[in-house]
């Protein structure tokens, strides 16, 4: 999934990467995702944040590496394309561009 990115995506990811790896040990920790996290705002639990690394942590060591960094960036992206494209689709029945679907707009679509 990562091999979808490009060379610049990737590079970005670099630097965001050794944004969170505050030791730069090429590995970013509960720890060190929970300060950046809140630093953006965010007040995950310490099971939130394990979570967070469970779901990309392929060799299983508690940590994230850089591969699997671009792993859980390269799914994030997807997802926010899938997001796109519910918005696209709802715009075919928003006929009015109001931000809300109608009966009437609706009527129209099904018919």
């Amino acid at each position: 999934m990562a091999d979808s990115l490009t060379e610049e995506q990737v590079s970005e990811f670099k630097e965001a990467f050794s944004l969170f790896d505050k030791d730069g040990d090429g590995q970013i920790t509960t720890k060190e995702l929970g300060t950046v996290m809140r630093s953006l705002g965010q007040n995950p639990s310490e099971s939130e944040l394990q979570d967070m690394i469970n779901e990309v942590d392929a060799d299983n060591n508690g940590t994230i590496d850089f591969p699997e960094f671009l792993t859980m960036m390269a799914r994030k992206m997807k997802d926010t394309d899938s997001e796109e494209e519910i918005r696209e689709a709802f715009k075919v029945f928003d006929r009015d561009n109001n931000g809300f679907i109608s009966a009437a707009e609706l009527r129209h679509v099904m018919t």
